[in-house]
Order: structure tokens, then C-alpha cells, then sequence
């Protein structure tokens, strides 16, 4: 039986689809559905740490894609590396929405930042307007304003897993999803400020690559 390749039979859609409903064509009438899980590894997140050259965890965190109806999980480790502490990738909105997330366990900090525009109204990288720090705990919800960039930090004990309604799209990736924009947090070797650990407390050191770094609002 002769297997075809989705990227030649996955149509362009502008909506999210959910995965369900969002199966890979193959001949015969055949149907499997897309992967809905993904990790991110040690060697993935290291475009990101502070000291990427530290050893860490094989897996630092792992998701599972389900969309705005089905929601999406995400599930952390706890612990440093490097002094830092286990984190998301980070990663910039492409669209104009928010997004909610759940905390369901554990305990943490959202960290979000806002990119300065240029005279032409396009985002500059190394230039940030403002970064938020906010302290989350099961049962909390917070939504991320349109366009901020935003990761979850874990800085408890235990696993951090949280829920959020960003959408998935009918040939979405998992681990790369079509509404997320990476690209600028690898650039810039992750975000404005890196959380660590000193004395059993959070600290914040600036990360210096950017350009201005406005002082951290934290709440």
C-alpha cells in the first residue's frame, strides 16, 4: 500500500481546525490523525537559557496540542539549569488574539514582554516597551494581551501543567504551531530577563543582548 505524503494533500485553510476533524489523507480511504504530542528537549531549549552550555533535564517540557474547543496541556519539570529555572521556549503571537491559560498544578511565573515598533509600525526585536512578571498557582487564569510575548516559568516543586486556548491549525506541528512566532526569541537568546534561583528566591538577571530593557513589573 502506498503511503502519500500529507504536505501534498493538506488544502489551505484560514481557521483553526480542531485535530479530531483534521485527519491525514492517504489513499485507500484510510484516515489516521495528526500527533498531538511533542517535547521539547534539552538540545531544543538551549537556544534560550541563560547558560546553555549547562547540563538539564532530556525533556524540559511536554505538550499536547488540542485547540481552542479541546484546549491545549502543557506539562513542565521542576528544577534549574544552570541556576535558571525550567521554562517554556517563549514565543510571540503572528495574529491579533488573546489567549487564556489554566494553571491546573503547581506553581510558577508568566512572563510576558512587549515589543517597541519602528516609525513603519513593525515589531523591533531587541527593543522591548514593557515585561510583566506574574506569579501564578493552581487555579489561577490569566489571558496574554495580543501580540505579547509570553512563557511559563516553573519555579515550584512539583509539575507545572497548565491549559490554553490558542488554536490549532489542519497541518499544524505540535512542537512549532502555525500562530507562534519563535524566531525573534531564538535571535535574541530568549526573552528580556531570565528567572533564577538564589537563596531558595527568584531572582531576574537581565539578559543582555537587548538593546533597552525596561524594569520588570511583577505582581
Amino acid at each position: 500500500m502506498a503511503v502519500v505524503s500529507v504536505c501534498q494533500f493538506v488544502p489551505e485553510r484560514e481557521q483553526p481546525v480542531h485535530p479530531r476533524d483534521a485527519p491525514v489523507f492517504l489513499f485507500n480511504a484510510i484516515l489516521i490523525f495528526m500527533k498531538p504530542y511533542a517535547e521539547r528537549t534539552h538540545e531544543a531549549m538551549k537556544d534560550v537559557l541563560m547558560e546553555p552550555q549547562a547540563s538539564g533535564p532530556a525533556v524540559h517540557y511536554y505538550m499536547i496540542r488540542g485547540g481552542s474547543e479541546k484546549k491545549n496541556i502543557t506539562v513542565w519539570e521542576s528544577g534549574t539549569v544552570g541556576g535558571e529555572y525550567i521554562k517554556a521556549y517563549g514565543h510571540y503571537h503572528i495574529d491579533d488574539f488573546k489567549e487564556t491559560y489554566w494553571i491546573i498544578e503547581g506553581s510558577g511565573i508568566l512572563l510576558m514582554q512587549m515589543r517597541k515598533k519602528d516609525a513603519a509600525g513593525h515589531f523591533i526585536d531587541n527593543e522591548i516597551e514593557w515585561v510583566k512578571a506574574v506569579n501564578v498557582k493552581a487555579g489561577d487564569t490569566y489571558v496574554i494581551p495580543p501580540f505579547a510575548g509570553h512563557l511559563m516559568i516553573n519555579t515550584g516543586p512539583t509539575w507545572l501543567v497548565t491549559s490554553d486556548d490558542s488554536p490549532v491549525y489542519f497541518d499544524d506541528s505540535p512542537a512549532n504551531p502555525k500562530h507562534a512566532d519563535y524566531a525573534p526569541v531564538k535571535k535574541m537568546n530568549g526573552f528580556a530577563y531570565y528567572a533564577i534561583e538564589k537563596d531558595g528566591n527568584v531572582e531576574f538577571v537581565k539578559n543582555p543582548r537587548y538593546q533597552n530593557i525596561p524594569e520588570l513589573v511583577v505582581s
